[in-house]
């Protein structure tokens, strides 16, 4: 048994992900990874630096911001490294050390948009109160419980599939250390492993999707009512892009782990795992933050800044 668990904590997985294609691949990586990093230091920053933002939207999205570096820093810089280098080796504890972080940030991530879903709810369904219900220690108690949240479940995920006996082979057919390439992977018995996956996603992926959902099934309702056709047009501009992003988000994120075969097709997993895991950090800056009118106004406040000289 010791000699089984030396081997199985030595020996490296085979990322499957890199056969074709390495060298576009990689300038594709370096640009997203580059915009990501750009955009959304940009936003925390701006949210950070102008009084103006100081609100419980741009507070939950100077989180937001955070979370997205950190979560395409989990993979994006190891997958580029591996295209550039031809090497598809990963040892046993980087790889399931990036499968912590990944799953944790993206854990985090899903319960942070639900709460971002609620702020928004509670502005503009019940605005006269919002100031009060959206105060600034439920904020906070809203941020620390998506990071913790996120981080714990993530702990279960990883403790149970590194316990798993993997074939000789170990070959990990995706870009990077996820679950379910993983549980596809071992040749155990992956029953518990694959019901504690179904459990805990429906836990943090559809019921924070259902919960959105009907959050904007009540705030259209609630923008139907407004009898000013500006007021209507300003209360969907702030809300549908949300809307967007976290719809892309659920359901590519649903799909891959608790869709009908989790793993099974490389092409259809591949693309899932681009939408929710790249392209939704590279776009929410966009989306959320550079089409707003306030958050223009604090850019252009901060650019033309011109501070009044001391006079000796």
């Amino acid at each position: 048994m010791a000699d089984w668990r030396n081997q199985t904590c030595t020996s490296d997985f085979i990322l499957l992900g890199f056969s074709e294609g390495r060298v576009m691949l990689s300038v594709l990586l370096v640009i997203m990874y580059t915009m990501i990093l750009m955009g959304n230091f940009a936003i925390f920053s701006i949210i950070r630096v102008d009084c103006h933002l100081q609100t419980p939207m741009y507070f939950f999205l100077s989180y937001l911001s955070v979370l997205d570096i950190c979560y395409s820093t989990v993979t994006l810089p190891a997958m580029l490294f591996n295209c550039i280098t031809d090497n598809r080796r990963i040892s046993f504890r980087r790889c399931f050390t990036q499968l912590y972080f990944f799953v944790s940030l993206g854990g985090s991530e899903c319960l942070l948009l639900a709460a971002m879903a609620y702020d928004r709810y509670v502005a503009i369904c019940n605005p006269l109160r919002y100031p009060i219900i959206m105060n600034k220690k439920l904020c906070s108690q809203l941020v620390a419980g998506s990071w913790f949240s996120g981080f714990l479940n993530s702990v279960l995920h990883t403790s149970m599939t590194s316990r798993l006996t993997f074939c000789e082979a170990r070959s990990v057919n995706h870009f990077f250390c996820d679950v379910p390439p993983l549980l596809k992977a071992a040749c155990a018995d992956t029953h518990t492993s694959q019901l504690l996956l179904y459990i805990v996603s429906v836990f943090l992926g559809m019921t924070p999707f259902v919960f959105v959902v009907i959050s904007y099934i009540r705030i259209i309702s609630s923008i139907l009512k407004i009898r000013s056709t500006a007021g209507r047009r300003k209360a969907f501009s702030t809300c549908s892009s949300h809307l967007i992003v976290v719809t892309v988000f659920y359901v590519t994120a649903n799909f891959n782990y608790i869709g009908p075969a989790p793993g099974e097709s490389f092409d259809i997993e591949r693309l899932s795992t681009m939408l929710y895991s790249v392209l939704t950090p590279l776009f929410n800056p966009v989306i959320y933050c550079f089409r707003n009118k306030e958050v223009k106004k604090a850019l252009k406040r901060i650019l033309c800044w011109n501070p009044v000289p001391i006079e000796v």
